[in-house]
Parts: structure tokens; sequence; C-alpha cells
């Protein structure tokens, strides 16, 4: 098996029959290595993308959309996450499915299909804009600002609180320096990947473990089984109380407290009654929910990149992506490796895929519904139902008063106030991260294209692909800053999350025609992985166009301040 750090092709023989547009270089045909024979003692050198990818999917949907529909809703309408990790799960795999086979990703595989790589970049472009907003670091600066302030601070707020700034403008500068020092880490290390993989690994274990702590010592056997049994209970959706006569959202004095806003429509159809009035407040956030519980959008896309960069299947032959300091020896190649299937190769491509499926499926998924398990836990226990911010800017913050209330009540004070800080440390770092991870994501799989799509970047040294990323990186960070400026974080959410769901729709269909018309017919996809992308793709869509329906004015209103950035 080649050094995954120093491979290249340029010695392996093109190969002869090249599917795909001519516009793109052809692979190079080489052998697949045999893949590592599973073992609970070493079970550390099995752990790859999912690490990355699992330790990403603890981010913002979980943190900030799950915690406020629970706030207001319950844990009833977790099926809708069910549903979106299952299906991420399937496309996952389907995406490294590409990855050991030609040692690319996705996204340059996606470049390869009629009717043109520039066609794709300008459609792709378009999809992957919500990837371009940065949210996370804008809701990042509320826990930190807080733990600045000591108190949580107001978006509205125009009186001057600190360093001669309001609240909103000592928001914005924290958000700013938040996402441009995200991007340091991505700088060092030598391999990019190696850098990601320390670095999620360590959010991981500080969350859950924070987050596992107050789940044990402060939460009750009801919170658990409510949280548990809302993954499962479909076709649950946010409506009106039945005496909610103002539709206001609140229960009328006179309602009984046994009301609930949420109904069942197959609970409904079963007794013959109506549905309750739907519930549109908080639309947004439930459609964020469903986008980002896992990854969400495009942000999937780097477990590809990921399974390449970690040297899987095809991938030892490729290289990947060094960081510019300490990564002058890393190469990567310009085009693709593939194998010729026989029958010594066959049993190998299996093993391949059985050890992808087996990370996927046993860290990656397992790690999603616990991620979005645990902040919403602390809601659903420490906040009153129906209690949701009218300043939506704070929900990064939302659970911390709660939890230093009932940490307080039973240790004191100075433990209440210890935990406070704790629970908005806890936040920062899972949204921090998570703007690292997805700063990396968009910038692997634009570099990743244009490494291999271009003819002028094709005669760039293979050493060279540090400095690309390096380019578009200063590109990414001019323009995230000027958003972040300009446009509101909560807008930034919903309005980022709305392209996610049109993105992924797409993606499956796309990721399906990629593996069914490039791939050899041995190595194709079954009915099972065909069917859950084409699931995705009506799921995504569908959330897609409600969501554009019901936010259309806030949609508006934040393309008409993107577009003031420009001056246009």
């Amino acid at each position: 098996m080649a050094d995954p750090h120093t491979a290249s092709t340029q010695s392996l023989p093109t190969v002869e029959h090249q599917p795909g547009v001519a516009a793109m270089p052809p692979w190079k045909v080489g052998e697949l290595p045999e893949a590592p024979t599973f073992q609970w003692r070493r079970i550390a050198a099995f752990i790859g993308p999912g690490i990355v990818m699992a330790s990403a999917a603890v981010g913002g949907g979980e943190w900030l959309t799950g915690p406020m529909n629970t706030a207001k809703y319950g844990a009833a309408i977790f099926w809708l996450a069910t549903i979106s990790i299952l299906i991420q799960a399937i496309y996952n795999v389907e995406i490294s499915r590409y990855a050991l086979y030609t040692g690319e990703p996705i996204f340059t595989g996606k470049f390869r299909i009629p009717p043109s790589p520039w066609f794709w970049v300008i459609a792709y472009l378009l999809l992957d804009f919500g990837s371009f907003l940065p949210y996370l670091a804008s809701n990042a600066a509320i826990p930190l600002g807080a733990m600045v302030l000591g108190r949580i601070p107001e978006s509205t707020n125009t009186a001057i609180t600190v360093m001669g700034m309001t609240d909103k403008q000592f928001l914005q500068v924290l958000s700013l320096i938040i996402f441009i020092s995200v991007f340091l880490p991505l700088l060092f290390g030598g391999k990019i990947y190696n850098t990601m993989k320390a670095l999620m690994t360590f959010k991981l274990f500080a969350v859950f473990g924070f987050l596992l702590f107050l789940a044990v010592f402060f939460s009750t056997a009801e919170t658990w089984k409510e949280i548990g049994s809302g993954f499962f209970k479909f076709g649950t959706v946010p409506t009106y109380a039945a005496e909610d006569t103002n539709a206001n959202g609140k229960r009328d004095e006179k309602e009984s407290p046994h009301l609930t806003n949420t109904d069942n429509i197959f609970c409904a159809l079963q007794e013959g009654r109506p549905l309750r009035k739907l519930d549109w407040t908080l639309l947004g956030f439930l459609a964020a929910m469903a986008a980002l519980a896992g990854n969400g959008g495009l942000t999937n896309t780097p477990v590809s990149n990921y399974t390449r960069d970690q040297g899987w299947g095809m991938g030892g032959h490729v290289g990947a992506i060094p960081s510019i300091v300490g990564g002058h020896e890393i190469t990567l190649s310009h085009e693709g490796c593939v194998f010729a299937v026989t029958e010594a190769s066959l049993p190998r491509w299996k093993r391949w895929l059985k050890h992808v499926r087996r990370e996927q499926w046993c860290l990656w998924a397992p790690a999603c519904f616990v991620g979005l398990a645990l902040p919403s836990l602390l809601s659903v226990q420490f906040i009153p139902r129906g209690q949701v911010p009218a300043d939506k800017w704070q929900v990064a913050a939302m659970t911390a008063n709660g939890v230093s209330d009932a940490v307080e009540a039973r240790w004191g004070a100075s433990m209440g106030g210890l935990f406070w800080n704790l629970t908005l440390f806890c936040g920062f770092l899972v949204l921090a991260t998570s703007a690292a991870s997805t700063a990396d994501g968009v910038l692997r799989r634009w570099v990743d294209v244009f490494w291999t799509a271009s003819p002028r970047l094709r005669k760039w040294d293979t050493r060279d692909i540090g400095k690309l990323y390096f380019g578009v990186l200063v590109v990414f960070v001019v323009m995230g800053s000027l958003m972040l400026w300009f446009v509101k974080g909560d807008h930034l959410l919903v309005f980022s999350t709305m392209m996610y769901n049109y993105a992924l729709g797409f993606s499956c269909l796309h990721t399906l025609a990629v593996n069914t018309l490039l791939l050899p017919r041995e190595l194709r996809p079954g009915w099972i992985p065909r069917a859950g992308l084409l699931l995705g793709t009506v799921f995504f869509l569908t959330i897609a166009v409600i969501t554009t329906y019901a936010e259309w004015e806030k949609i508006k209103s934040g393309w008409l301040a993107l577009l003031s950035i420009f001056g246009l």
C-alpha cells in the first residue's frame, strides 16, 4: 500500500475507456490494497473519517435547533431527525464507495457527469451557498460573550455596555474574531485531516463527557423516556393547542394543563378527527433541525475526502491535502486512481466497503442520535415547556440559566455559577469547532474539484496543493467576515439550513447517478442504498420547499442584506 502522505500516480498506466466527460483527466490504474482486519485491541487504528464527522455532527443543528424546538414542542418532533440521520448514513457510505474505488472525493466525481464541469460549478456554487454563510461563528459569539459579560447578551441592546460598544456590536466583533480564529488549525500540522481528527476527537469526548454528567446527576427517567421515544413518534407535527383561541402559541388560561402543542397525523386519521391547526412559528428551526441532524447539506461530502486522506481503498495511491505550515512533503495527485475488477480484487473491495459501513453505522450514526439527544435533554429538563427566547439570537446560551439554577439548588450558588460558565463554554466549543469543520469542508471540496478540473491547475506541481487551499481560504475569510457584520445570526441560520436541504436533496440524486454511471457494474450500489438516496431526494427537497414558502419574508430580507454587502 502506497504512503498516503507522498503517494503519486505519475508512474501508473491510464485507464483505457474513461467514463464521464472528456474535460476531466482520465484515471490511473493501480492495485487495490488489502483492507485491515478488524480487531478490538487495535480499535483506534480503525477509526477514521467517522470520528471527525461524528464530532462535526454535534454542532449547530444539535446545539441550536434541537433545544430550541424541544423547549417549545418537546422531543416528539425528533422523528424528523431520525429520518434525516438514517438517510445521511446511507449517503455517507455511498460517497465513500466512490472514494474507495477512485481515490477521488465524491464532489470531483459529480463533475465527471455530463454536461460539463463548468455547468456543475455554477449549479453547486448556488447549492453550496448556505455553507458559505458563517452562522456557526455568529452563534458561537453568544456563549463566549455571555462568559465575558457575566450575563446573556441581547442583540437588540442599544446601550453602551462594554468597551464603548453595544451588545450587538460586541457580539459582531466576537463573531469576527471566532470566525478568523477557526482557520488557524487548518494552517498547521502537516496533513490537514490529521489536525481536524485531533481537534474533533477532543471536542467529542469533552462535550459528551460534560453533557453525560448533567444527564446522569440532574435529569429524570421521564426526561430520558421523552427524548428516547421522540425519535420514533413519526407523524407528530407542531400545532396550536386545542384551546389556543388567539393562536399566539400559548394555551389560554382556561385550558387543561394536559393539552399539548403537537398532534400526530396518523392518530388523527385513525381517530377520524381533523388535525389541529399547524403552528408555523418555528418552522425554520424545525427545518434546520432536519437539515443539520447528522451533518447536513454538502457538509457530509468531506466523508469522501477524509476517506481519501486516510489512505483507505485507492486513496493510498493519491495523497492528501497538506497544511501551509509543516506539510511541504505531502502531495496530492491531480487525477484519481482505480483498480481492475477481478476475482482477486473483488473480495478486497467488499472488505473495504464493510470497513466503511461499520464506521458509519456503528460510530457516526449513534453519535448523531446522542449528539442531538444530550443538548435537547438540557432544554427538556431545565427549561419550562413553551419558553422560547423572544430574541432567537440568544438560543446558543438558552440552557445555561436553567442548568445553573438546578445545580445551585443542590450544590450552592458557587457551583451554580461554575456550571453556568461550563454550559456556556460547552456551547462555545461545539459551535466554534463545528465552524472549523464546516469551513474545512467547503474549502476542500472546492479545492479538490479545481485541482482536478482546471487544466491550468493540473500543470502545478503536486506539492503545491496547499497553496491553492490557502488562497481559497483567504477568499472565504473575506466573504464570511462581510456577512457576519451585515446579517443577523438567526437569519444566517435559517437561510443556511434552507439551502442545506436543497443541496442535500439534490446531492443524493447526483450521487446515485455518479455511482451507477461511473463505477463498474460489480461495484455499484444495491437496491437498498438506491432507495435510500431516492428517499433522501424527496425528503430534503420537500422540507426545503415548505421552508421557503413559510419563511419567505425572512429569506427575502436576508437576501437583501447579502446583496447590500456588494452594493447591489
